[in-house]
């Protein structure tokens, strides 16, 4: 069994697949791990050419988003954007919530990108792959300059996270939701703080992330509840209990998705499992397992949200039932992009 490292989320930092070479920890007796220091964070600064990034996922309902950050501080062990650490030749373990990268640009680009000839505006996606308000984000403040940016151009945004820090920027947030041109999605995967401090460390407590459903429901701001994701075993016993928990706090509408376990994410989690929770680790994985087909991850269009067999579909319908009663079943009112205003372009003389 490994042994956890106190306030991360990965228990080992395994080579990513692209890397030639692959290491092994190894104990000679000399340190325990209660001894070593706990990894630190580090932030290098990324300078992109571009910024808004664009997908033809069939299952994904934007076709465009932002990330202000590579890695995420947050920890969360479930994440599947780690795998995309593997592509800057670091590990989807502790360097994915350790070695970070930040891109201070972004608003200037930002602003390059809604100007150029041609652009026709939809919603663009905070928060797609990590989370826009993880810890760096008090220092960096990249996200809040982002919106700062769309709020000017008039353009319509959606924001995904677990942080508590999307309260900071309420004097942005509120203008732009009378002008319907943002939702805030709170993730929420459990109510219990101790699963919670385990598997997503560096986020928000459960009841934090309550507290800001209400906060941004009362500065007028459309709020969804994502249950994201439903761990089978784990946390799937508590469904109703954070819808019921969603709705008192004034969220207008949830989604759920059942856990998937992507590339180096499957051995990441089952590592954590044995180290957290051993007793019923093989039961996570055998339920997880049974929905996904016999293995860890099922990553086609129109499964890998959802699942199949006998308990996802429990999941489902569980989770209709659960939303329909309490009211939660309805999307929030579309935002509109007809309030977009493209920056004058400076003349050039003749």
């Amino acid at each position: 069994m490994k042994a956890p490292h106190k306030g991360r989320g990965a228990v080992t930092n395994p080579d990513g697949r692209y890397n030639d070479h692959r290491h092994e920890d190894f104990d000679d007796g000399w340190e325990t791990r209660s001894q070593a220091q706990p990894p630190p964070t580090e932030v290098s600064l990324e300078h992109p050419r571009t910024l808004i990034s664009r997908n033809r996922s069939p299952d994904i309902p934007f076709d465009r988003s932002i990330n202000a950050y590579r890695g995420c501080e947050h920890g969360c062990i479930y994440c599947y954007a780690r795998p995309t650490h593997a592509w800057l030749g670091l590990s989807p373990g502790l360097d994915f919530e350790t070695r970070l990268s930040a891109k201070p640009q972004a608003a200037k680009l930002l602003r390059r990108e809604l100007q150029a000839p041609g652009y026709r505006p939809a919603p663009i996606a905070l928060g797609a792959n990590t989370d826009p308000y993880q810890p760096i984000e008090r220092r960096y403040r990249i996200t809040r300059q982002i919106l700062e940016v769309l709020r000017e151009f008039g353009h319509p945004c959606t924001i995904t996270t677990k942080s508590a820090l999307v309260e900071r920027d309420l004097d942005i947030l509120a203008p732009m939701a009378e002008n319907r041109l943002v939702h805030v999605n709170l993730s929420i995967t459990t109510l219990k703080p101790a699963i919670a401090r385990a598997m997503e460390p560096r986020a928000s407590a459960p009841h934090r992330r309550l507290q800001t459903v209400a906060e941004l429901r009362k500065a007028g701001i459309p709020v969804s509840v994502m249950v994201a994701p439903v761990i089978p075993v784990l946390t799937d016993q508590e469904l109703e209990s954070i819808l019921q928990a969603a709705a008192d706090a004034g969220a207008l509408s949830a989604s759920y998705m059942l856990v998937r376990l992507p590339l180096e994410v499957s051995e990441l989690f089952e590592d954590w499992l044995q180290t957290h929770f051993p007793a019923m680790a093989d039961h996570v994985m055998n339920r997880i397992r049974d929905s996904r087909g016999g293995r860890a991850n099922d990553p086609r269009f129109g499964h890998r949200m959802r699942g199949e067999g006998i308990f996802a579909d429990l999941i489902a319908q569980r989770f209709r039932i659960a939303a329909r009663r309490l009211g939660l079943n309805r999307p929030l009112e579309p935002l509109v992009a007809n309030r977009f205003r493209g920056a004058p372009r400076q003349l050039t003389l003749l």
